[in-house]
């Protein structure tokens, strides 16, 4: 992937018109000294992520994303004010994006409680079980990986396009898919089908189903085995609709904004920088809870 993208970017500065010969060196041996420095910084990003989660807290290739997002904080402000001259916009951009993060973070810590009794059972001389609790399942299990996918899906049009510049339909294609009214549908359109998609692969009905059987447990009112299983592939059909539906809203309404606005503080710190930060954030945070709490028996927020 990053030798396409670095291939990919080679192109595209060539279509801008930048010249990538320097002292007399052939152009090839530029090309491949360019390609060769992006692949390697991939790289490189991929192992210090790597590294931050063995021997940080948290995921490390979240918190560099979220480094990243906040380092472009100051120049997004100082864009907004001096190159859209709208003091006002800017800080009404500020107050609705401070304003959308408590809604995020119920969003995302949003779930749904399956109660769960587990029957009584004999064991040597002691009754076991008998206890009630309940199987959570998050309203938004897949995260902004369905954004992801859809970002790249979109986005892989005007990347090929870039090899071939003389052709116009493939160049239309990639001018219609990337901005407009079609981007944004089909935006909608993947980051609910992707979603959906991601929950069922992190999430098996039939194997928690299994366990439950397994272990001596049963929701009350469903008959275990299939029919619990088709009761909780139900329940994650129906919340992760609404769950997918609130990501797309974040995703492409900040799009939609920037497209009549032009305001680089909306393009920068758009829905799904927000909702990554956010996501961050929390993992980080719950990550520190852990680590407190197995070191000294005390969490974060006493």
């Amino acid at each position: 992937l990053a030798l396409l993208n670095a291939v990919g970017y080679l192109f595209l500065f060539r279509s801008y018109g930048v010249s990538l010969a320097n002292a007399g060196a052939p152009e090839i041996l530029m090309d491949i000294v360019v390609v060769f420095t992006m692949v390697v910084g991939a790289m490189i990003i991929m192992w210090l992520g790597e590294i931050i989660t063995q021997r940080g807290v948290g995921n490390g290739m979240s918190l560099i994303i979220f480094a990243n997002i906040m380092s472009g904080l100051p120049t997004s402000l100082i864009s907004s004010v001096t190159s859209a001259g709208n003091i006002v916009l800017t800080v009404v951009t500020l107050v609705v994006i401070i304003a959308i993060i408590p809604i995020i973070v119920y969003v995302e810590r949003g779930q749904r409680r399956i109660p769960i009794q587990y029957a009584k059972r004999v064991v040597g001389r002691r009754m076991m079980g008998g206890q009630s609790t309940y199987l959570p399942i998050k309203v938004n299990t897949a995260g902004v990986v369905p954004i992801i996918f859809a970002s790249a899906i979109l986005y892989l049009p005007a990347q090929l396009a870039v090899f071939f510049p003389t052709v116009d339909w493939v160049q239309a294609v990639a001018n219609a898919l990337s901005s407009g009214w079609i981007n944004w549908v089909l935006s909608i359109v993947l980051i609910v089908a992707f979603a959906y998609f991601y929950s069922s692969m992190v999430f098996n009905p039939t194997e928690t189903a299994d366990q439950l059987r397994k272990q001596g447990g049963f929701i009350p009112g469903v008959r275990p085995g299939a029919a619990t299983a088709a009761y909780i592939k139900s329940t994650i059909d129906h919340i992760t609709l609404p769950g997918a539906l609130f990501m797309a809203v974040l995703a492409v309404v900040p799009t939609i904004i920037f497209w009549f606005t032009g305001n680089p503080l909306i393009q920068a710190f758009g829905g799904t920088s927000i909702l990554i930060m956010v996501s961050v954030a929390m993992d980080t945070l719950s990550s520190i809870e852990s680590q407190l709490k197995m070191h000294n028996y005390d969490g974060f927020f006493k």
